[in-house]
C-alpha cells in the first residue's frame, strides 16, 4: 500500500540539477551557460572557476550539484560525464522605479532566472 515510484524525467545515462531565482537576466545567464554546452565537466568547471562573470559563481554550483547528482542518486562515472544541456529560463521580474525630471517615472526592472543543467555519461572512445 504505498504510492508508486515517479518515472525519471532523464534518461538513465542523465542526472539533471536546477537553480531557480537567479538575480540575473536570462540573456546574461545564457552567456555564462553558452560556455558550457558539451564540454566535459571537469573542463567546464575549471571556464567556470576562472570566468569574470558574477553568475558563473551560480552556475559552477548548478553544475557541481548536477554531478553529485550522477554520482550519488544514479551511480554515473564522473570521469565520463559531459555537460549536455545547459538552458535559461525567464523567471519573475520585480518592478521598481525612480522619480524623474518634470513629473515622470522611470521604470526599472530587475529580472530574475532560472538555470537547468544536465549532465551525461558518455563512454570514451579508444
Amino acid at each position: 500500500m504505498g504510492k508508486e515510484k515517479n518515472p525519471r524525467r532523464v534518461a538513465d545515462n542523465e542526472a539533471m540539477a536546477k537553480l531557480r531565482m537567479l538575480r540575473t537576466s536570462p540573456q546574461k545567464l545564457n552567456l555564462v551557460a553558452q560556455l558550457i554546452r558539451g564540454k566535459k565537466v571537469e573542463k567546464a568547471l575549471s571556464d567556470l572557476t576562472f570566468s569574470k562573470k558574477r553568475i558563473a559563481e551560480d552556475v559552477k554550483k548548478c553544475l557541481q550539484s548536477a554531478i553529485a547528482n550522477a554520482e550519488n542518486n544514479h551511480n554515473l562515472d564522473v570521469d565520463e560525464l559531459i555537460v549536455a544541456e545547459a538552458y535559461v529560463g525567464k523567471n519573475l521580474i520585480m518592478k521598481r522605479g525612480r522619480p524623474r525630471a518634470r513629473g515622470r517615472y522611470g521604470k526599472i526592472m530587475k529580472p530574475f532566472s532560472e538555470l537547468t543543467i544536465k549532465v551525461r555519461q558518455v563512454e570514451e572512445q579508444a
